[in-house]
């Protein structure tokens, strides 16, 4: 919390004129399942500057359940306000979403309201829990390595950032057997030699050996590497705004973070939020304890995310969870929820 605020100032600050929209806005209302805490509150790494991030559910209308009418999210980024229909958020469940499956593995006093229904929707979290996690969470912390490196290569001589363009590169090439058709492993070969480029020392060079390889699945592949190398030359004010915001070390402390939620659904099958047992790591890392003096990740700190890896990659093999949820069960019980806003209940 905030220097003196509790969960009770934040109550009282969403009866407030900008928080109206709440009471006002037809989508909302009554119908609200619930409200939580998101971002920094709901993980316990917030600061004394931090913002409050309201997230909830809101049930589908009658009118929008019989006429297959739309509703996909209310947000308002005044307040960082994002609320999901019922619908829409039972989607993005399915597939273990990592902004929204945090919302069922809040702390209870960090829901700020909880109709019937909601309570309902909390109590059905196990549902959604799935081998799926490991490549969703797994794609949130590759994009959130992404960013690291990709912020922390500014603050460096062009030899090393093309090692950290190549490091990403390496880290994504990791998920390209769950996505494309199977190559084998030495038939594409990356690594960093003198340059023909102008005004480079060294770049990323690639032999490829490849027969019989579908087209589409390549030209995926390429364009995946495509887009990180192109994220690496947006320098110049960025950079500066990064140091200025400590968005390196934020970007640190979230990528162990998702390790750390994946690993409890995977090991504990249960959805937790707040990082209490971490709280100190990852205020440390947050607060650069694990940056160099040009704002780099240390290699302490890798040793660290390195760690993680690897007992993920355990977890994925060794967990109970099914391949992929329960549709069927999910679907009861969309219908249910469904039947009882027709009904009028």
């Amino acid at each position: 919390m905030k220097e003196n605020e509790t969960i009770e100032d934040i109550r009282l600050l969403l009866q407030g004129g900008e928080y109206e929209f709440l009471g006002n806005n037809p989508h909302l209302g009554k119908n609200i399942l619930f409200l939580c805490l998101g971002g920094s509150y709901a993980y316990g790494t917030n600061t004394e500057t931090s913002d409050v991030d309201l997230r909830g559910c809101t049930r589908n209308t009658k009118h929008e359940i019989l006429t297959g009418e739309y509703f996909e999210q209310f947000v308002d980024e005044d307040t960082d306000t994002i609320i999901y229909s019922f619908h829409k958020l039972i989607s993005l469940l399915v597939n273990v979403n990592p902004n929204t499956i945090e919302m069922l593995g809040c702390r209870p006093e960090h829901y700020l309201y909880i109709s019937p229904v909601g309570q309902e929707l909390l109590n059905q979290a196990h549902l959604f829990l799935s081998k799926r996690a490991v490549y969703s969470f797994g794609g949130y912390a590759n994009a959130q390595l992404q960013r690291l490196n990709t912020k922390a290569a500014r603050h460096v001589p062009q030899p090393e950032q093309e090692q950290h363009i190549l490091n990403t590169i390496n880290h994504a090439f990791c998920t390209f057997p769950d996505k494309y058709f199977t190559f084998p492993e030495d038939s594409i070969r990356l690594y960093i030699d003198k340059a023909v480029q102008k005004d480079f020392d060294t770049e990323i060079f690639m032999d490829v050996n490849l027969h019989h390889y579908p087209l589409r699945d390549y030209k995926c592949m390429w364009s995946e590497m495509h887009t990180i190398v192109k994220s690496y030359a947006h320098l110049g004010h960025r950079n500066k705004h990064a140091i200025e915001h400590n968005k390196i070390g934020k970007h640190m402390m979230h990528l162990l973070r998702l390790y750390m939620m994946c690993l409890d659904i995977l090991e504990k099958e249960e959805i937790i939020t707040y990082r209490e047992k971490e709280h100190a790591l990852l205020t440390d890392i947050r607060n650069g304890k694990y940056q160099d003096d040009r704002d780099q990740p240390t290699k302490e700190f890798f040793e660290i995310v390195h760690e993680y890896e690897c007992k993920l990659d355990y977890a994925k093999e060794h967990t109970n969870l099914p391949e992929v949820p329960d549709q069927k069960a999910i679907n009861d019980f969309v219908e249910y929820v469904n039947e009882k806003v027709v009904k009028g209940e």
